[in-house]
């Protein structure tokens, strides 16, 4: 069995799949980035190793991605997280045309080919607006656990507008709405509205088209998905693998060089064994029965 393996290193967390030759997936793990990026991705494909049952000298190929993709210092090689994702996204959801990918310090949008090809991609990773940053930020300010923020969000009767989509600025907002005595899920829900409109806003500019799939760690907030598809007025595919979207995408450019990689071997030992037989064809067939009766 052959297994190939990608790691995605992002700014907040590190995420890592492993794949079978039939491109199923077998091991993954979830960790936090951290400061120290490499020793991030070595764990985090150390785990995923491990949760598949296997030793890091199984896996065939290793692709690194993510903004930390050169510290997969372990890796086969190198490839953008925006290829990864469209590859990831494709092969989730097949119909895939259009990437939102929102993670923790930058914002995508990735027009998606029929192969899973990119065919033009748009980043903002100049300002927190639209990205998991702006969302921390709001939740520290409001006092309540990140992953609470989208639950909470959804219980909004009448969400607040942002003067701002800042990060810097967005404390200020949420305190005035609540000086004004607005309820959490308004403010929240005002937020999530918010971070929608900038995040299509951008998407627009490479075209938005269905199917739309949501990628990155902020597409485990139930709350975003709902903003983006009342903006969006379409349905978004999310699924609980889609935080590792860039992993399986960079797992499956893996599978792919290693597959090459063995047809290669063995045509070249396909070469060989004929160079052989022309040399001396006598005892060629021979032997090739002796090696057989020993396999």
């Amino acid at each position: 069995m052959l297994y190939a393996a990608g790691v995605d290193v992002g700014s907040t967390q590190t995420k890592a799949i492993v794949l079978t030759e039939d491109r199923k997936i077998v091991g993954r793990s979830l960790i936090n980035t951290g400061a120290f990026v490499t020793q991030a991705a070595e764990r985090a494909f150390q785990e995923a190793v491990q949760s598949a049952g296997l030793a890091p000298e199984n896996v065939a190929y290793v692709v690194g991605t993510g903004y930390g993709r050169y510290k997969v210092t372990f890796g086969n090689a190198q490839i953008t997280e925006i290829s990864c994702h469209a590859r990831g996204a494709k092969f989730l959801f097949p119909a895939t045309q259009t990437v939102i990918d929102m993670g923790g310090q930058d914002a995508k949008g990735i027009r998606v080919g029929p192969d899973g090809d990119v065919k033009d991609f748009v980043m903002n990773d100049k300002c927190a607006a639209g990205t998991g940053r702006f969302l921390s930020n709001a939740a520290d300010t409001l006092g309540v656990a990140l992953d609470e923020i989208g639950p909470i969000s959804l219980q909004a009767k009448k969400p607040v507008r942002l003067s701002t989509v800042c990060a810097v600025f967005v404390e200020s907002d949420i305190m005035s709405y609540l000086a004004e005595g607005k309820t959490m899920p308004d403010i929240l829900g005002g937020v999530h509205s918010a971070i929608a409109a900038r995040t299509i806003a951008l998407v627009r500019r490479v075209g938005i088209e269905p199917e739309v799939s949501f990628t990155g760690g902020v597409s485990r907030n139930v709350g975003m998905v709902k903003a983006l598809e009342e903006k969006l007025q379409l349905h978004v595919n999310v699924c609980d693998d889609s935080h590792y979207i860039g992993a399986i995408g960079a797992a499956l450019f893996a599978l792919d060089r290693a597959t090459a990689a063995a047809s290669q071997s063995a045509a070249d030992v396909d070469l060989e064994a004929g160079r052989a037989q022309e040399k001396n064809p006598l005892v060629w067939p021979a032997v090739s029965a002796q090696a057989a009766k020993t396999q």
